[in-house]
């Protein structure tokens, strides 16, 4: 009797590889979407005494209730409209796989995206169709609206901006999509603090729109908290398949604190557009880079021999995303986080001098 994965673990399963995070000691961090600020002191001495009082001992609010007030008031979110919190975004993206998973059922998406959209399609079983973006990255309406005729996508996701490539989609192609879809469509707006543009006030309009959202991209990764938001009805079945207890005591407690000061966080947002454009400038100034819009918190570019200039960068100690390889549309291609006014001095001149050692 063959007693190995391999009669057992699903095909699909074993074809694909686990999600890869990088080794950073050492390096200057530019790789994950990461806000480079940290808290104020004061702040973080209030942390530390919310958790040393925390009771760990109990289970965390089932309802996240406090937490959820501050998040309504923080985003904005419009009377009527529910919350689902998760984990992190990637708890939300596997219910919402699970929750329309019909036989027959398709997850729709745009590609080059979000790669979880892919990864947790092919882990929940669903059929999966991703729309190759233009070659400037927009969305190809025609071929999505003829994909939403054929298939009837159950669930719908487009990344808002998108990630990699981190330009904001036209809003009426968007609308165009919610509208001729009979699913359910979900907006990520993971990078909305660098945007200035969102869907969360269209969700009164739209009655199979919801938006998701994250802290992580506000300076509080490590809390690893997302949030889900639309009509209560939609909510109500979700809310099903949320595992008890998935938001810790430490995550609702510090959260629901920090956010009492977005002023804060808000300002860091500030200074990460400021140095977004400044990085854009720079990249744009070195021969042999060609950069793309970014409405986001990182930059996508594309060099020659992306590899070797990927490397170049890590030898000199800045490590960030090398995306040539893992889509057609982006051989090539690197993506660099917005860090701080140094780090972005040091990624600039490490990355000029990797330009050179390649040409």
């Amino acid at each position: 009797m063959d007693k190995t994965p391999r009669s057992v673990i699903r095909d699909e399963i074993r074809s694909i590889a686990a999600y890869h995070v990088p080794d950073s000691r050492g390096l200057i961090k530019l790789d994950a979407m990461e806000n480079p600020f940290g808290l104020p002191a004061e702040l973080r001495e209030q942390i530390g005494e919310l958790a040393s009082a925390a009771s760990l001992n109990r289970y965390p609010d089932p309802g996240a209730t406090e937490l959820k007030v501050q998040l309504r008031e923080v985003m904005r979110v419009p009377d009527g409209m529910e919350l689902l919190l998760g984990n992190g975004s990637d708890e939300l993206i596997q219910i919402l796989a699970l929750a329309v998973n019909r036989p027959a059922a398709m997850l729709l998406g745009v590609e080059p995206s979000f790669v979880m959209f892919r990864m947790v399609a092919i882990a929940t079983g669903i059929r999966y169709m991703g729309v190759p973006l233009s070659p400037e990255f927009g969305l190809d309406v025609q071929r999505l609206l003829a994909a939403i005729r054929e298939f009837q996508p159950a669930l719908t996701f487009i990344a808002y901006p998108n990630n990699p490539t981190g330009n904001l989609f036209d809003g009426e192609a968007i609308r165009a999509l919610i509208e001729a879809s009979s699913g359910l469509v979900v907006l990520d707006e993971a990078y909305h603090a660098f945007a200035g543009s969102s869907f969360m006030p269209e969700l009164e309009r739209y009655s199979n729109l919801l938006v998701m959202r994250t802290l992580s991209k506000l300076g509080l990764a490590g809390l690893r908290l997302g949030m889900l938001v639309g009509r209560p009805e939609w909510l109500r079945e979700l809310e099903k398949l949320r595992l008890p207890y998935n938001v810790s005591v430490l995550t609702q407690q510090i959260a629901a604190h920090v956010l009492q000061r977005n002023d804060i966080l808000e300002s860091h947002a500030a200074v990460i557009r400021q140095e977004r454009g400044r990085l854009l400038s720079g990249l744009g100034s070195l021969a042999g880079v060609q950069t793309f819009p970014s409405d986001a918190n990182f930059i996508l570019f594309r060099v020659r021999r992306a590899d070797a200039v990927f490397g170049g960068l890590k030898a000199r100690g800045v490590l960030i995303k090398n995306l040539s390889g893992s889509h057609p549309a982006l051989v090539d291609c690197l993506r660099v986080t917005v860090g701080t006014a140094e780090e972005n001095d040091r990624f600039l001149s490490a990355l000029q001098q990797s330009l050179l050692q390649v040409a």
